[in-house]
């Protein structure tokens, strides 16, 4: 078999079989295949595309290119949710500690962030102590004692993909959606849970900038995920405005820590809601509306704010902290952002948000870079509300004066106003089972 002769077929258009796929991706990761071979399939994808049985072999080889977690001792109780990606979207920090307090097994490796959107494992370095590596063995034991375990990727998990995405990201070959979805997808197979959801961002501030996009994506990763034998659902979410209010690592953490003790940010309750009754209804086998109840009751009787304590106190932080979160980081400089126009605020633009929020330091532009933990933005007045000239619409946080400048102007220009109040679409977009 040689390489040369899989590029020729997907230039023509023809399918590959499941061993060619393995022997590409086994070949590439070990080095024997080179970039330029690589690339050049991945171009040939770009306009020949995929057909659904290549997308399931491509992601179950990528899959097992490096370690697979095991799941199985947990039988039908191990979840697990993806998010596309997003501004303020703290779900994860929520969403665990509702699942694992209504019976499943929230056993989670999550990434970082790089550019407009954060990443959960930066959010909980947050956290004084947090542990984020952890072996195998006392990740699967505290997953079982407590329910719930969430630590960084390892550094051999899917490792062709790691390996793939970086090439693809360099020669212009990202936007293929058999390349995401097998991609996302062989991630979330290693990482072994028996459900899984996806919150599939739509909108400015997502990857996919349209409903039909986000559809087709959605529609793709649960059809792969049903043949690589999990239970899976999508959930299609607006992401034209961020999330909740905070964004920004600690800022976000301080935010879902408010969720949990009962405070009232209904975007963000709402998805996580939506996102925690889809997982306990599969692992638990009952109706949605049953889960739902559960995972309402357990955000309000405090199970899942006690749950997150006995999280975070297991892998090493401070639990006090989600009692009193004036011990979090705070950054030496904070910035009032006036507003200079009377009007409705019509449409915000999430990743020019997200933008802003990376200039002051709470994001990377490069994989290399450090984050400010302390820095972000908190919106103070979102889609849909009026404002008047001097009103205050957000607050900006960072450890560098000299970043207000550019972070001032990406954040007003990611506002439009209006004379009329606009009407908001909906959070929810469409559920894909």
């Amino acid at each position: 078999m040689q390489m040369t002769e899989l590029i020729r077929k997907k230039r023509e258009g023809l399918a590959l079989s499941r061993d060619e796929i393995q022997y590409m991706i086994e070949n590439f990761t070990n080095g024997n295949i080179p970039d330029y071979q690589m690339s050049a399939f991945c171009m040939a994808v770009i306009f020949k595309g995929m057909n659904d049985e290549e997308t399931a072999a491509l992601t179950q080889a990528m899959a097992h290119s490096g370690d697979m977690l095991d799941l199985s001792c947990f039988g039908n109780l191990s979840v697990d949710k993806h998010s596309t990606g997003g501004v303020g979207d703290k779900t994860s920090l929520v969403i665990g500690p509702i699942v694992a307090s209504c019976g499943c097994v929230f056993a989670k490796m999550s990434g970082r962030g790089l550019g407009h959107t954060g990443g959960t494992i930066d959010k909980l370095e947050s956290l004084n102590g947090y542990r984020t590596s952890a072996t195998q063995k006392e990740f699967l034991e505290q997953a079982e004692r407590i329910g719930i375990a969430l630590i960084g990727q390892t550094g051999n998990f899917a490792p062709a993909d790691k390996k793939l995405y970086a090439l693809r990201d360099v020669t212009d070959t990202v936007d293929s959606i058999p390349l995401i979805v097998s991609s996302i997808m062989s991630k979330k197979i290693a990482a072994g849970a028996k459900n899984i959801v996806l919150d599939v961002k739509c909108g400015s501030g997502a990857f996919m900038k349209d409903t039909a996009s986000a559809r087709i994506l959605a529609e793709k990763m649960v059809k792969i995920g049903k043949k690589c034998g999990r239970n899976i659902a999508a959930v299609i979410t607006d992401m034209d405005v961020p999330l909740g209010y905070a964004v920004g690592n600690a800022l976000e953490v301080k935010e879902a820590i408010d969720l949990l003790k009962g405070k009232n940010i209904s975007d963000l309750r709402q998805i996580c809601i939506a996102v925690s009754a889809h997982l306990v209804s599969m692992c638990l086998g009952i109706s949605l509306q049953e889960a739902e109840e559960k995972a309402n009751k357990a955000l309000t009787n405090g199970a899942a704010f006690a749950k997150f304590k006995e999280w975070i106190s297991a892998q090493g932080a401070d639990a006090d902290w989600a009692d009193d979160t004036n011990k979090f980081p705070k950054a030496p400089v904070e910035y009032e952002l006036l507003s200079e126009k009377d009007g409705y605020i019509s449409h915000m633009d999430a990743e020019m948000i997200g933008r802003a929020s990376m200039e002051l330091g709470a994001g990377r532009k490069t994989k290399d870079d450090m984050i400010d933990h302390a820095a972000g933005i908190v919106l103070r007045i979102k889609n849909g509300e009026y404002v008047k000239r001097g009103d205050v619409l957000a607050t900006l946080y960072t450890s560098d004066d000299k970043k207000l400048c550019r972070a001032k102007e990406l954040y007003l220009s990611a506002l439009e106003f209006s004379d009329k109040k606009p009407i908001n679409g909906k959070l929810i977009i469409d559920i894909v089972k």
